[in-house]
């Protein structure tokens, strides 16, 4: 069964939140290479511009752990983790039922 999870994070300032969407790309772009690695999507409130939700879908949480030591993970955490206003926090999800459109 697949598992997604959702990270929220606060960002500092503007600049911060520029430096931190730039980051979170590279970091996303990396993760498509990655065993296990279903799909992701990072999201921005419309309401709130310092917020940020990752969501990520993996095969298992194992494989979204492995993916943390991985240098690409390791290459940006600080620098993210360095732009936010507080930590983040990460929830887990079973993923029960998925539908997505065909093209």
């Amino acid at each position: 069964m697949a598992v997604t999870v959702m990270t929220h994070v606060a960002l500092r300032d503007d600049a911060a939140a520029r430096e931190w969407d730039a980051a979170m790309y590279e970091r996303l772009s990396a993760a498509r290479g990655q065993a296990g690695w279903i799909g992701g999507q990072l999201l921005r409130p419309v309401n709130d511009s310092m917020l940020r939700t990752i969501v990520g879908t993996w095969e298992t949480r194992e494989r979204w752990e492995a993916w943390h030591h991985e240098e690409a993970f390791r290459e940006t955490r600080e620098r993210l983790e360095g732009l936010q206003s507080r930590p983040a926090e990460t929830s887990w999800y079973n993923v029960v039922e998925e539908e997505r459109r065909s093209d």
